[in-house]
C-alpha cells in the first residue's frame, strides 16, 4: 500500500477520510503503515466492520494517535472510527434515532472552533440490490443535516467527510448514462446531496477543481475496473460557509490501495 505524502503546507489541519471496507482486512494490506505516513492530523474511517475488542492493539491505539470507534450493533457491519493527532474536546455519535444510531454511522468531533464530522451514509441497495434502502438513506441525509443545522446557524466551521454513497454530478462517475437508475446516482439521492449544497455547504474538491474529470474514489471490485478507472466519486468532503474561507486544498489519493475506496483529503487553515 503506497502512502500519499502531503502536497500542501503543514500549517493548518489535514483531514483524511477513507472507507476501508473492513479495517481488519485493510490492516493486512498495510493500513497501519499508511496511517503513520499519510501526513494527516485527523483521519475518519467508514465501514470499519469490527468492534474495539476485535481489533489488534496497533489499531486500537496506534502510536501518536488518539482513537475512538463507533461500531454497529450488528457484528461485521458498518461502523466508523476517528484517529486524531490531538485530543478532541468531545465526540457525539447520536442522531437521536435508534434506527440510525444502531448502525454506527456518525462521529461528530469538536476540535476547538472546528467541528469535524465523519459519516458513513447508507447505501440505497437492499438485499439483492432491490433499492429498498433508499428511503432509509434519504432519511439519514436529512437527519444528519438537521442535527448539524443549529451548529451551522451559529456560524460554526463544520467539515463533513465520509462515504456519501452518491455521486453528485455526471462528471463524478465514469458512466453516468448507464447508472441513472442505479443507487448512488438516482435523482432522489442526488437531490439530497444538492439540498446540502443549497443550504450553504460546499463540496471542497469540486469547488477547487470544478472541471476535473476522471477523479474517482470508489471502483467496483470486478477485474480490471480500477485499472481502467471506471469509477465513482462518492467520498466527499463538505464544508460549511464559515469553514470555506479556511479551505486551502482538497484531493483524492487514488493510488492508495487496500480497499475498493481510496482516501480523500482536505486541508484547512487554523
Amino acid at each position: 500500500m503506497a502512502a500519499q505524502q502531503p502536497r500542501v503546507p503543514a500549517a493548518g489541519l489535514r483531514i483524511v477520510s477513507w472507507n476501508v471496507n473492513g479495517l481488519r482486512a485493510c490492516a493486512l494490506k498495510g493500513f497501519a503503515a499508511w496511517l503513520q505516513s499519510c501526513g494527516a492530523d485527523i483521519v475518519c474511517l467508514q465501514e470499519v466492520r469490527a468492534t474495539f475488542d476485535q481489533l489488534p492493539s496497533e489499531l486500537r491505539a496506534p502510536a501518536g494517535w488518539h482513537a475512538t470507534f463507533f461500531p454497529a450493533a450488528k457484528l461485521g457491519y458498518s461502523g466508523v472510527a476517528l484517529f486524531s493527532r490531538q485530543p478532541w474536546d468531545r465526540v457525539d455519535t447520536s442522531l437521536g434515532d435508534p434506527l440510525f444510531d444502531s448502525e454506527g454511522r456518525v462521529q461528530i468531533a469538536q476540535f476547538g472552533d472546528l467541528t469535524v464530522v465523519g459519516a458513513y451514509f447508507p447505501n440505497g441497495n437492499g438485499p439483492g440490490r432491490d433499492l429498498s434502502r433508499i428511503p432509509y438513506k434519504l432519511a439519514f441525509y436529512r437527519a444528519l443535516h438537521e442535527k448539524l443545522q443549529p451548529l451551522v446557524d451559529t456560524g460554526a466551521a463544520v467539515v463533513v467527510v465520509g462515504d456519501w454513497n452518491t455521486a453528485p454530478q455526471a462528471i463524478d462517475l465514469a458512466r453516468p448514462k448507464d447508472n441513472e437508475k442505479t443507487s448512488g446516482f438516482r435523482p432522489e439521492e442526488r437531490q439530497e446531496v444538492q439540498a446540502w449544497l443549497d443550504s450553504g455547504y460546499v463540496d471542497s474538491f469540486r469547488h477547487l477543481h470544478p472541471a476535473v474529470a476522471g477523479a474517482y474514489s470508489w471502483w467496483s471490485q470486478r477485474f480490471g475496473v480500477r485499472e481502467k478507472n471506471i469509477g465513482w466519486r462518492i467520498d466527499l468532503a463538505m464544508v460549511s460557509r464559515a469553514a470555506l474561507p479556511r479551505l486551502v486544498a482538497a484531493g483524492i489519493d487514488a493510488q492508495v490501495q487496500g480497499s475498493d475506496h481510496c482516501p480523500i483529503w482536505l486541508q484547512v487553515a487554523n
